[in-house]
């Protein structure tokens, strides 16, 4: 029985569990369509190609053990995508990057769309990669998917020529190889974990730290019961985030940089010395460091570490807790969290004023208080997409627990928030979708709310519009001086009323007190909804363009 390559393709991605995959319609990969019709795989469209990467990085952060697949035209459609891989690299998501090719047939006499698409994301993917062989693409498929998931995990790079994708083969020619999207669990070697304890045990004021790697290594239930045990001092960053329970004692926030600044013994637990911890320098220079982390080659970037544990971080933790019941070691830090504890209260208060701020145009603080205490008993999966309003919002929402924030991560890429909304709302139904948007972030990928809308996801965003790249134009105007600011500058732009156009719903706010009960209406809308909030511009000297048009 004669089948063409884009079922075979399809076959495979359904033997992986591939449940649906993102893409942009383009004439190279249809095929692929195709076959996902036959496999009863969801094929969702969106406008752009970076938002169908970006959805693909989501949908692989949400379900562990499964892996995110974006499809993408050639040329352009896999330029465009581009930004998306880069995001997941440095985030050290497993994705499935599937990206056409003009035909095998015409290679370098100039086909529509031609290009080098393997060198342009070597750089940026593990594994990158082209099949020539129709009767091949599930082997292909099983090596980048099994070249993504292992190790730090992150992008893989298939093409595939169109030729290739549409030839016919007889299906008893074709091996389908097991697809095992689950990477075996590494336990760290003993003498590192006895090494450090050793130094723990000495330690008079720890903190750890835990980051993305604990996420990836499905960690969280062992690291919870590692800080409860030993009431270590904790913070988490990147997808560390909900990996502690809120409401443990040992969870803090506001004190972080005091604490780190104190501490005499430092546990990285899945996250890299790099630019958000001063490439080390935030650590007091003659602290130890104790690094774990599941692969060598991370261990010891920019600051060498005094014990290194490598391997699955959640059987590192279990390793420890082993230890140190059967060496009955007293490792309790009580004291030093709990003059943490009262630290962080007397921030907590210091802090409050902005959080309550009843002052017109909003507080930036004050609309994230009334986003948390919307959400506080709902089942909700919240994104953050922008610079300065992320950076609000992780002070003062906490994450009910883990896969329940997603941020752009350590490369700063906006235009993730409907995108990732996207994903989010087709795994988790029975969850609701609340994206955190700075105006400028929402002008990258807000066109999505088309997919939206026609997917009938009733995703909910607010936006917080000061009617400035607020990140950027701050630092302009201390340079260079206030009237020096340039490319700063947006339009205090009604957003709600572009939602409303693409058949969502919209709501717009001025005062705090109209926040809560807009995003009330949002939600019960059933319609994919904005709530644009007009919040104080933060800029020294102030901008020009600050009135609505």
């Amino acid at each position: 029985m004669g089948v063409h390559g884009g079922k075979l393709a399809a076959r495979a991605l359904k033997d992986a569990g591939v449940e649906c995959i993102f893409t942009l319609s383009g004439g190279h990969i249809m095929a692929i369509y195709d076959g996902c019709l036959d496999e009863g795989i969801k094929v969702i469209d969106v406008r752009h190609e970076q938002a169908a990467v970006h959805a693909a990085d989501a949908w692989s952060r949400l379900n562990p053990g499964k892996i995110g697949c974006a499809v993408l035209t050639a040329g352009p459609g896999v330029t465009d995508g581009v930004t998306g891989v880069a995001n997941a690299w440095r985030a050290n998501s497993p994705i499935l990057v599937i990206g056409g090719q003009g035909p095998l047939n015409n290679l370098r006499r100039g086909s529509l769309q031609e290009m080098d698409h393997v060198g342009v994301m070597k750089p940026i993917t593990k594994w990158a990669d082209t099949c020539y062989d129709t009767r091949r693409i599930p082997d292909y498929i099983e090596m980048a998917i099994r070249h993504a998931v292992s190790g730090n995990p992150g992008p893989a790079f298939l093409e595939i020529p169109m030729d290739v994708l549409s030839s016919e083969v007889e299906l008893d020619q074709v091996r389908f190889p097991i697809m095992r999207t689950k990477p075996p669990v590494l336990t760290p070697d003993e003498s590192d974990i006895e090494h450090a304890l050793e130094i723990l045990a000495s330690a008079k004021q720890p903190v750890l730290m835990a980051g993305t790697s604990v996420k990836w290594s499905n960690a969280a239930a062992a690291l919870q019961k590692f800080v409860e045990q030993i009431h270590i001092p904790t913070f988490v960053n990147g997808m560390g985030r909900g990996t502690v329970k809120p409401g443990t004692p040992e969870l803090m926030n506001r004190v972080r940089k005091e604490a780190i600044g104190q501490c005499d013994v430092f546990i990285c637990a899945g996250v890299l010395l790099d630019f958000r911890l001063g490439f080390g320098r935030t650590i007091p220079k003659d602290a130890k460091i104790i690094q774990l982390d599941v692969e060598n080659e991370l261990i010891g970037t920019n600051r060498s570490a005094d014990a290194a544990v490598v391997g699955n971080i959640a059987a590192t933790f279990e390793s420890m807790l082993k230890k140190i019941a059967a060496n009955d070691v007293g490792l309790d830090f009580s004291d030093w969290r709990d003059r943490m504890i009262e630290r962080e209260a007397e921030l907590e208060a210091a802090f409050s004023s902005q959080l309550n701020s009843d002052e017109v145009p909003i507080d930036p603080l004050r609309m994230c208080r009334e986003i948390r205490d919307f959400v506080a008993d709902k089942d909700v999966i919240l994104i953050g997409d922008g610079g300065d309003i992320v950076a609000q919002a992780s002070k003062v929402l906490p994450v009910p627990e883990e896969n329940c924030w997603m941020d752009p991560g350590p490369l700063g890429t906006l235009g993730v928030g409907m995108p990732f909304a996207l994903a989010a709302q087709l795994a988790k139904p029975e969850k609701r979708v609340l994206i955190i948007y700075g105006d400028g972030a929402f002008g990258l990928n807000g066109f999505e709310y088309d997919t939206a809308v026609r997917f009938e996801l009733p995703i909910v965003g607010i936006v917080g519009v000061d009617g400035a790249w607020g990140q950027m134009a701050r630092p302009q105007a201390a340079i260079y001086g206030a009237n020096r600011v340039v490319a700063t500058t947006l339009n205090f732009t009604r957003y709600d009323k572009i939602v409303e156009a693409m058949g969502g719903y919209g709501e717009y706010c001025e005062r705090p007190e109209e926040i809560g009960p807009a995003l009330e209406r949002a939600f019960a809308s059933g319609k994919p909804a904005l709530v644009n909030v007009v919040i104080r511009q933060d800029i020294a000297g102030g901008m020009k363009g600050s009135t609505y048009t």
